[in-house]
Protein backbone atom coordinates (compact mmCIF):
# COMPACT_ATOMS: atom_id res chain seq x y z
CA UNK A 1 0.00 0.00 0.00
CA UNK A 2 0.87 3.34 -0.37
CA UNK A 3 2.68 4.66 2.93
CA UNK A 4 2.84 7.66 4.91
CA UNK A 5 5.72 8.79 7.15
CA UNK A 6 4.85 11.97 9.59
CA UNK A 7 8.15 11.47 12.22
CA UNK A 8 9.78 14.69 10.60
CA UNK A 9 6.74 16.82 12.05
CA UNK A 10 7.86 15.79 15.72
CA UNK A 11 9.79 19.04 17.27
CA UNK A 12 7.11 21.22 15.47
CA UNK A 13 3.92 20.02 16.97
CA UNK A 14 3.35 18.93 20.95
CA UNK A 15 4.91 15.60 21.73
CA UNK A 16 1.58 13.01 20.64
CA UNK A 17 -0.35 15.72 19.09
CA UNK A 18 -1.20 13.27 15.97
CA UNK A 19 -2.14 10.13 18.74
CA UNK A 20 -4.54 12.67 20.74
CA UNK A 21 -6.28 13.74 17.86
CA UNK A 22 -7.53 10.00 17.52
CA UNK A 23 -11.10 10.84 18.91
CA UNK A 24 -11.37 13.50 16.66
CA UNK A 25 -10.63 11.97 13.58
CA UNK A 26 -12.88 8.85 14.21
CA UNK A 27 -15.76 11.17 15.12
CA UNK A 28 -14.83 12.64 11.66
CA UNK A 29 -15.09 9.41 10.06
CA UNK A 30 -18.25 8.86 11.47
CA UNK A 31 -19.75 11.65 10.03
CA UNK A 32 -18.79 10.95 6.46
CA UNK A 33 -19.79 6.95 6.94
CA UNK A 34 -23.05 7.82 8.49
CA UNK A 35 -23.72 11.05 6.42
CA UNK A 36 -24.61 12.86 9.08
CA UNK A 37 -21.96 15.95 8.63
CA UNK A 38 -22.71 19.22 6.75
CA UNK A 39 -22.66 18.75 2.78
CA UNK A 40 -23.61 15.11 3.29
CA UNK A 41 -25.75 15.25 0.24
CA UNK A 42 -22.09 15.54 -1.45
CA UNK A 43 -20.75 12.29 0.11
CA UNK A 44 -21.23 9.91 -3.18
CA UNK A 45 -17.69 9.53 -3.74
CA UNK A 46 -17.27 7.93 -0.70
CA UNK A 47 -17.74 4.44 -1.74
CA UNK A 48 -18.06 5.46 -5.28
CA UNK A 49 -15.15 3.07 -6.76
CA UNK A 50 -16.27 -0.36 -5.25
CA UNK A 51 -19.60 0.10 -6.86
CA UNK A 52 -18.66 1.10 -10.43
CA UNK A 53 -19.92 -2.26 -12.18
CA UNK A 54 -17.83 -3.76 -15.10
CA UNK A 55 -21.09 -2.84 -17.33
CA UNK A 56 -21.07 0.72 -16.60
CA UNK A 57 -16.57 0.81 -17.50
CA UNK A 58 -17.42 -1.02 -20.43
CA UNK A 59 -19.71 1.54 -21.74
CA UNK A 60 -16.99 3.88 -21.21
CA UNK A 61 -14.54 2.25 -22.74
CA UNK A 62 -17.03 1.83 -25.50
CA UNK A 63 -17.41 5.82 -26.20
CA UNK A 64 -13.80 5.88 -25.56
CA UNK A 65 -12.76 3.49 -28.88
CA UNK A 66 -15.31 5.30 -30.53
CA UNK A 67 -13.38 8.68 -29.89
CA UNK A 68 -10.45 6.86 -30.42
CA UNK A 69 -11.32 5.84 -33.47
CA UNK A 70 -12.91 8.68 -35.36
CA UNK A 71 -10.65 11.26 -34.17
CA UNK A 72 -6.62 12.55 -34.05
CA UNK A 73 -7.62 14.88 -31.41
CA UNK A 74 -10.27 15.44 -28.50
CA UNK A 75 -10.85 19.00 -26.46
CA UNK A 76 -12.08 18.05 -23.11
CA UNK A 77 -13.85 21.12 -22.26
CA UNK A 78 -14.29 21.72 -18.56
CA UNK A 79 -13.24 23.58 -15.57
CA UNK A 80 -12.23 23.08 -11.87
CA UNK A 81 -13.13 19.49 -11.05
CA UNK A 82 -14.56 19.26 -14.42
CA UNK A 83 -11.51 18.56 -16.48
CA UNK A 84 -8.38 18.81 -13.29
CA UNK A 85 -8.69 15.23 -12.26
CA UNK A 86 -8.58 13.53 -16.01
CA UNK A 87 -5.60 16.08 -16.37
CA UNK A 88 -3.96 14.97 -13.53
CA UNK A 89 -4.04 11.58 -14.42
CA UNK A 90 -3.64 11.45 -17.90
CA UNK A 91 -0.15 14.22 -17.41
CA UNK A 92 1.21 11.61 -15.10
CA UNK A 93 1.24 8.86 -17.61
CA UNK A 94 1.74 10.70 -20.89
CA UNK A 95 4.82 11.01 -22.31
CA UNK A 96 6.38 13.94 -21.30
CA UNK A 97 7.30 14.93 -25.02
CA UNK A 98 3.33 13.76 -26.38
CA UNK A 99 3.14 17.49 -27.16
CA UNK A 100 5.65 17.25 -30.17
CA UNK A 101 3.93 13.73 -31.34
CA UNK A 102 1.22 12.17 -31.38
CA UNK A 103 0.98 9.16 -28.66
CA UNK A 104 0.76 5.50 -30.56
CA UNK A 105 -2.88 4.55 -31.52
CA UNK A 106 -4.23 7.58 -29.24
CA UNK A 107 -5.74 10.83 -29.72
CA UNK A 108 -3.92 14.04 -28.76
CA UNK A 109 -6.28 15.30 -25.90
CA UNK A 110 -6.48 19.01 -25.74
CA UNK A 111 -8.28 20.96 -22.55
CA UNK A 112 -10.10 24.38 -22.80
CA UNK A 113 -13.19 25.46 -21.35
CA UNK A 114 -11.19 26.82 -18.13
CA UNK A 115 -10.26 30.15 -18.83
CA UNK A 116 -11.55 32.96 -20.89
CA UNK A 117 -8.91 33.55 -22.96
CA UNK A 118 -9.51 34.91 -26.56
CA UNK A 119 -5.88 34.18 -27.62
CA UNK A 120 -6.27 30.90 -26.60
CA UNK A 121 -9.72 29.98 -27.72
CA UNK A 122 -8.18 31.82 -31.22
CA UNK A 123 -4.89 29.34 -31.09
CA UNK A 124 -6.58 26.45 -30.33
CA UNK A 125 -9.61 26.88 -33.40
CA UNK A 126 -6.98 27.25 -35.88
CA UNK A 127 -4.86 24.35 -34.34
CA UNK A 128 -8.39 22.25 -35.02
CA UNK A 129 -8.71 23.36 -38.44
CA UNK A 130 -6.08 21.13 -39.64
CA UNK A 131 -7.37 17.78 -37.12
CA UNK A 132 -10.30 15.04 -36.67
CA UNK A 133 -11.73 16.57 -33.50
CA UNK A 134 -14.22 15.74 -30.96
CA UNK A 135 -15.08 17.35 -28.41
CA UNK A 136 -15.88 15.58 -24.24
CA UNK A 137 -17.92 18.98 -23.00
CA UNK A 138 -18.87 18.83 -19.19
CA UNK A 139 -20.76 20.67 -17.16
CA UNK A 140 -23.24 19.95 -14.99
CA UNK A 141 -25.49 23.11 -15.47
CA UNK A 142 -24.09 23.52 -19.04
CA UNK A 143 -23.96 27.79 -18.34
CA UNK A 144 -20.84 27.78 -16.25
CA UNK A 145 -19.29 31.11 -18.76
CA UNK A 146 -15.58 29.30 -19.22
CA UNK A 147 -17.40 25.98 -20.86
CA UNK A 148 -19.91 27.10 -21.90
CA UNK A 149 -18.61 29.60 -24.03
CA UNK A 150 -15.73 27.46 -25.28
CA UNK A 151 -18.36 24.73 -26.38
CA UNK A 152 -20.61 26.90 -27.97
CA UNK A 153 -16.67 27.86 -30.54
CA UNK A 154 -16.06 24.05 -30.91
CA UNK A 155 -19.57 22.87 -31.81
CA UNK A 156 -20.05 25.53 -34.20
CA UNK A 157 -16.11 24.85 -35.46
CA UNK A 158 -16.71 20.92 -35.28
CA UNK A 159 -20.04 21.10 -37.52
CA UNK A 160 -18.74 23.50 -40.20
CA UNK A 161 -15.51 20.74 -40.58
CA UNK A 162 -16.46 17.58 -39.86
CA UNK A 163 -20.54 18.13 -41.01
CA UNK A 164 -23.39 17.53 -38.49
CA UNK A 165 -23.85 14.13 -38.33
CA UNK A 166 -20.20 13.58 -37.72
CA UNK A 167 -20.14 16.13 -35.12
CA UNK A 168 -23.13 14.27 -33.27
CA UNK A 169 -21.02 10.99 -33.20
CA UNK A 170 -17.66 13.02 -32.05
CA UNK A 171 -19.48 15.26 -29.00
CA UNK A 172 -20.23 13.43 -26.18
CA UNK A 173 -22.05 15.28 -23.19
CA UNK A 174 -21.44 14.78 -19.45
CA UNK A 175 -23.52 16.65 -17.75
CA UNK A 176 -26.84 16.26 -15.33
CA UNK A 177 -29.02 13.69 -15.40
CA UNK A 178 -32.34 15.90 -16.30
CA UNK A 179 -32.20 19.54 -16.15
CA UNK A 180 -29.73 21.98 -17.46
CA UNK A 181 -28.84 23.98 -20.70
CA UNK A 182 -25.95 20.91 -21.58
CA UNK A 183 -28.75 18.22 -20.66
CA UNK A 184 -31.16 19.96 -23.13
CA UNK A 185 -28.42 20.22 -25.94
CA UNK A 186 -27.43 16.74 -25.24
CA UNK A 187 -31.12 15.38 -26.10
CA UNK A 188 -31.60 17.67 -28.83
CA UNK A 189 -28.25 16.94 -30.88
CA UNK A 190 -28.32 12.60 -29.71
CA UNK A 191 -25.01 13.50 -28.65
CA UNK A 192 -24.13 10.35 -26.12
CA UNK A 193 -23.91 11.33 -23.17
CA UNK A 194 -23.08 10.53 -18.81
CA UNK A 195 -24.48 11.35 -16.26
CA UNK A 196 -22.68 13.50 -13.07
CA UNK A 197 -23.86 12.39 -10.21
CA UNK A 198 -26.03 14.37 -7.79
CA UNK A 199 -24.27 13.52 -4.90
CA UNK A 200 -20.54 13.69 -6.42
CA UNK A 201 -19.17 17.31 -6.11
CA UNK A 202 -16.74 18.73 -9.02
CA UNK A 203 -13.32 18.65 -7.51
CA UNK A 204 -13.95 14.89 -6.02
CA UNK A 205 -15.70 13.78 -9.42
CA UNK A 206 -12.49 11.74 -11.08
CA UNK A 207 -13.95 8.44 -10.76
CA UNK A 208 -17.39 9.36 -12.33
CA UNK A 209 -17.49 9.70 -16.11
CA UNK A 210 -15.79 13.45 -15.62
CA UNK A 211 -12.24 11.83 -15.32
CA UNK A 212 -12.94 8.41 -16.54
CA UNK A 213 -14.17 8.94 -20.17
CA UNK A 214 -11.02 11.36 -20.95
CA UNK A 215 -8.48 9.36 -19.15
CA UNK A 216 -9.80 6.20 -21.38
CA UNK A 217 -10.02 7.79 -24.27
CA UNK A 218 -6.02 8.80 -23.79
CA UNK A 219 -5.47 5.01 -23.35
CA UNK A 220 -5.04 4.82 -19.64
CA UNK A 221 -6.55 1.45 -17.71
CA UNK A 222 -9.67 2.63 -15.94
CA UNK A 223 -10.33 -0.79 -14.33
CA UNK A 224 -6.99 -0.44 -12.72
CA UNK A 225 -7.45 3.37 -11.66
CA UNK A 226 -10.39 2.40 -10.27
CA UNK A 227 -9.46 -1.04 -8.24
CA UNK A 228 -6.79 0.98 -6.33
CA UNK A 229 -9.37 3.64 -5.22
CA UNK A 230 -11.40 0.80 -4.16
CA UNK A 231 -8.60 -0.89 -2.40
CA UNK A 232 -7.65 2.69 -0.49
CA UNK A 233 -11.53 2.61 0.10
CA UNK A 234 -11.43 -0.40 2.61
CA UNK A 235 -7.59 0.68 4.05
CA UNK A 236 -9.01 4.24 5.18
CA UNK A 237 -12.66 3.09 6.45
CA UNK A 238 -13.36 3.23 9.98
CA UNK A 239 -12.49 -0.66 10.68
CA UNK A 240 -8.90 -0.23 10.06
CA UNK A 241 -7.14 0.80 12.98
CA UNK A 242 -5.95 5.05 13.46
CA UNK A 243 -1.85 4.01 13.16
CA UNK A 244 -3.05 1.82 10.05
CA UNK A 245 -5.23 4.21 8.38
CA UNK A 246 -3.22 6.56 6.18
CA UNK A 247 -5.84 9.07 5.40
CA UNK A 248 -6.90 9.34 9.00
CA UNK A 249 -2.92 10.30 9.75
CA UNK A 250 -2.61 12.80 7.06
CA UNK A 251 -5.37 14.58 8.28
CA UNK A 252 -4.33 14.19 11.90
CA UNK A 253 -1.05 14.95 10.89
CA UNK A 254 -1.72 18.39 8.94
CA UNK A 255 -4.30 19.76 11.40
CA UNK A 256 -2.09 19.33 13.96
CA UNK A 257 0.46 21.18 11.76
CA UNK A 258 -2.15 23.86 11.65
CA UNK A 259 -3.28 24.17 14.98
CA UNK A 260 0.52 24.90 15.59
CA UNK A 261 0.95 27.35 13.65
CA UNK A 262 1.39 26.45 10.28
CA UNK A 263 -0.79 27.74 7.92
CA UNK A 264 0.41 26.77 4.31
CA UNK A 265 0.64 23.63 2.97
CA UNK A 266 3.29 22.74 0.19
CA UNK A 267 2.69 19.66 -1.48
CA UNK A 268 6.09 18.61 -3.30
CA UNK A 269 6.61 16.26 -6.31
CA UNK A 270 10.57 15.49 -7.40
CA UNK A 271 8.54 13.81 -10.08
CA UNK A 272 7.12 16.29 -13.12
CA UNK A 273 4.43 14.11 -14.37
CA UNK A 274 2.69 15.16 -11.03
CA UNK A 275 2.78 18.49 -11.84
CA UNK A 276 -1.20 18.85 -12.56
CA UNK A 277 -2.08 15.94 -10.32
CA UNK A 278 -0.89 18.86 -7.72
CA UNK A 279 -3.04 21.60 -9.31
CA UNK A 280 -5.95 18.82 -8.74
CA UNK A 281 -4.83 19.05 -5.18
CA UNK A 282 -4.85 22.47 -4.60
CA UNK A 283 -8.69 22.60 -5.57
CA UNK A 284 -9.53 19.84 -3.76
CA UNK A 285 -8.23 21.04 -0.45
CA UNK A 286 -8.44 24.70 -0.83
CA UNK A 287 -12.16 24.80 -2.43
CA UNK A 288 -12.87 22.18 0.63
CA UNK A 289 -11.34 23.88 3.36
CA UNK A 290 -11.20 27.56 2.65
CA UNK A 291 -14.17 29.21 4.47
CA UNK A 292 -15.15 30.47 7.58
CA UNK A 293 -12.33 32.33 8.38
CA UNK A 294 -10.43 29.08 7.97
CA UNK A 295 -8.35 26.40 6.34
CA UNK A 296 -4.62 25.60 5.25
CA UNK A 297 -3.76 27.71 2.41
CA UNK A 298 -2.75 24.77 -0.75
CA UNK A 299 0.37 25.81 -2.46
CA UNK A 300 2.67 23.01 -4.77
CA UNK A 301 6.26 23.25 -6.28
CA UNK A 302 7.62 21.40 -9.05
CA UNK A 303 11.72 19.89 -7.17
CA UNK A 304 14.18 20.07 -8.04
CA UNK A 305 13.66 22.47 -10.70
CA UNK A 306 11.65 25.28 -8.22
CA UNK A 307 14.65 24.86 -5.60
CA UNK A 308 16.36 27.70 -7.96
CA UNK A 309 13.20 29.50 -7.83
CA UNK A 310 11.49 29.23 -4.30
CA UNK A 311 13.88 27.27 -2.46
CA UNK A 312 15.28 30.16 -1.00
CA UNK A 313 11.95 31.12 0.67
CA UNK A 314 11.07 27.50 1.83
CA UNK A 315 13.98 27.34 3.26
CA UNK A 316 14.11 30.83 5.09
CA UNK A 317 11.20 33.08 4.97
CA UNK A 318 8.60 32.95 7.06
CA UNK A 319 8.01 30.06 9.58
CA UNK A 320 4.36 29.15 8.69
CA UNK A 321 4.49 26.53 6.08
CA UNK A 322 4.86 22.40 6.18
CA UNK A 323 5.66 20.26 3.48
CA UNK A 324 3.90 16.77 2.34
CA UNK A 325 6.26 15.40 -0.20
CA UNK A 326 4.63 12.62 -2.74
CA UNK A 327 8.07 10.55 -3.14
CA UNK A 328 7.61 7.48 -6.40
CA UNK A 329 9.87 4.70 -5.63
CA UNK A 330 10.22 3.24 -8.94
CA UNK A 331 10.81 5.17 -12.37
CA UNK A 332 9.67 3.35 -15.45
CA UNK A 333 12.81 3.78 -17.38
CA UNK A 334 16.31 3.54 -17.63
CA UNK A 335 19.20 6.23 -17.65
CA UNK A 336 22.58 6.27 -16.05
CA UNK A 337 25.17 8.93 -15.77
CA UNK A 338 27.96 8.06 -18.72
CA UNK A 339 31.47 9.20 -17.65
CA UNK A 340 33.32 11.64 -19.47
CA UNK A 341 37.22 11.35 -20.01
CA UNK A 342 37.52 15.62 -19.49
CA UNK A 343 34.92 15.43 -16.26
CA UNK A 344 35.36 19.55 -16.64
CA UNK A 345 31.70 19.67 -15.12
CA UNK A 346 33.53 17.40 -12.24
CA UNK A 347 30.22 14.61 -12.01
CA UNK A 348 32.55 11.35 -13.34
CA UNK A 349 31.67 10.95 -9.25
CA UNK A 350 27.99 10.38 -10.59
CA UNK A 351 29.24 8.15 -13.19
CA UNK A 352 27.39 4.67 -13.41
CA UNK A 353 24.51 6.06 -11.19
CA UNK A 354 21.03 6.11 -12.41
CA UNK A 355 19.73 9.52 -12.36
CA UNK A 356 17.06 8.49 -10.13
CA UNK A 357 19.68 7.49 -7.35
CA UNK A 358 20.60 11.13 -7.94
CA UNK A 359 16.92 12.40 -7.94
CA UNK A 360 16.28 10.27 -4.52
CA UNK A 361 19.43 11.92 -2.89
CA UNK A 362 18.16 15.31 -3.67
CA UNK A 363 15.05 14.83 -2.36
CA UNK A 364 17.08 13.30 1.21
CA UNK A 365 18.99 16.08 1.00
CA UNK A 366 16.13 18.25 0.43
CA UNK A 367 13.87 17.22 2.91
CA UNK A 368 16.91 17.20 6.02
CA UNK A 369 17.71 20.63 5.17
CA UNK A 370 14.02 22.09 5.19
CA UNK A 371 13.42 20.37 8.61
CA UNK A 372 16.78 21.83 9.55
CA UNK A 373 15.25 25.14 8.51
CA UNK A 374 12.55 24.84 10.30
CA UNK A 375 9.93 23.27 8.02
CA UNK A 376 8.27 19.99 8.95
CA UNK A 377 7.32 17.68 6.21
CA UNK A 378 4.97 14.55 5.88
CA UNK A 379 6.07 11.80 3.06
CA UNK A 380 3.53 9.76 1.00
CA UNK A 381 5.66 7.13 -0.94
CA UNK A 382 3.83 5.65 -3.53
CA UNK A 383 5.70 2.41 -5.29
CA UNK A 384 5.31 3.65 -8.72
CA UNK A 385 3.26 5.69 -11.46
CA UNK A 386 0.70 3.08 -12.61
CA UNK A 387 -2.90 3.24 -12.71
CA UNK A 388 -3.26 1.03 -9.80
CA UNK A 389 -1.53 3.22 -7.38
CA UNK A 390 -2.30 6.60 -8.83
CA UNK A 391 -5.82 5.17 -7.53
CA UNK A 392 -5.10 4.88 -4.54
CA UNK A 393 -3.48 8.03 -3.70
CA UNK A 394 -6.52 9.92 -5.34
CA UNK A 395 -8.86 8.22 -2.94
CA UNK A 396 -6.57 8.69 -0.29
CA UNK A 397 -6.48 12.53 -0.37
CA UNK A 398 -9.79 12.68 -1.23
CA UNK A 399 -11.15 10.86 2.17
CA UNK A 400 -8.29 12.66 4.06
CA UNK A 401 -9.74 15.63 2.45
CA UNK A 402 -13.13 15.04 4.10
CA UNK A 403 -11.63 14.28 7.67
CA UNK A 404 -9.52 17.19 7.51
CA UNK A 405 -12.67 19.49 6.57
CA UNK A 406 -14.78 18.30 9.89
CA UNK A 407 -11.67 18.63 12.00
CA UNK A 408 -11.16 22.28 11.27
CA UNK A 409 -15.10 22.94 11.54
CA UNK A 410 -16.49 23.49 7.39
CA UNK A 411 -18.08 22.17 5.28
CA UNK A 412 -15.61 20.00 3.17
CA UNK A 413 -18.05 20.33 0.12
CA UNK A 414 -19.40 23.10 -0.71
CA UNK A 415 -18.04 26.47 -2.41
CA UNK A 416 -20.30 29.46 -1.02
CA UNK A 417 -16.92 32.00 -2.24
CA UNK A 418 -16.75 30.56 -5.60
CA UNK A 419 -19.70 32.68 -7.02
CA UNK A 420 -18.87 35.84 -5.42
CA UNK A 421 -17.03 36.43 -8.84
CA UNK A 422 -19.59 35.50 -10.99
CA UNK A 423 -21.91 38.20 -9.73
CA UNK A 424 -19.48 40.88 -10.70
CA UNK A 425 -18.57 39.75 -13.91
CA UNK A 426 -22.41 39.12 -15.30
CA UNK A 427 -23.40 42.22 -13.61
CA UNK A 428 -20.42 43.97 -15.52
CA UNK A 429 -21.19 41.98 -18.67
CA UNK A 430 -25.09 43.35 -18.84
CA UNK A 431 -26.69 39.57 -18.28
CA UNK A 432 -30.14 39.87 -17.83
CA UNK A 433 -31.62 39.84 -14.24
CA UNK A 434 -28.34 41.40 -12.95
CA UNK A 435 -29.66 45.09 -13.01
CA UNK A 436 -29.59 45.73 -9.41
CA UNK A 437 -25.94 44.43 -8.99
CA UNK A 438 -24.72 46.49 -12.30
CA UNK A 439 -26.06 49.98 -10.40
CA UNK A 440 -24.23 49.19 -7.85
CA UNK A 441 -21.10 48.39 -9.06
CA UNK A 442 -21.55 51.40 -11.22
CA UNK A 443 -21.92 53.52 -8.09
CA UNK A 444 -18.86 51.62 -6.31
CA UNK A 445 -16.83 52.64 -9.49
CA UNK A 446 -18.10 56.44 -9.22
CA UNK A 447 -16.31 56.93 -5.92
Amino acid sequence: MITIDVSAIEGFVPTGSVKAMEPEVKAALEKLEKGTGEGNDYIGWMNLASSLTPEFLAEIKETAATLRDKCDTVVVAGIGGSYLGARAVIEAFANSFSWLRKEKNAPVILFAGNNISEDYLFELSELLKERKFGVINISKSGTTTETALTFRILKKQCEEQRGRRTARKVIVAITDAKKGAARICADKEGYKSFVIPDNVGGRYSVLTPVGLLPIAVAGYDIDQLVRGAADMETATDSNQSFDNNPAAIYAAARNALYRSGKKIEILVNFQPKLHFFAEWWKQLYGESEGKDGKGIYPASVDFSTDLHSMGQWIQEGERTIFETVISVAKVRYSVTVPSDEENLDGLNFLAGKHVDQVNKMAELGTRLAHVDGGVPNIRIVIPELTEYWLGQLIYLFEKACGISGYLLGVNPFNQPGVEAYKKNMFALLGKPGYEEESKAIQERMRK
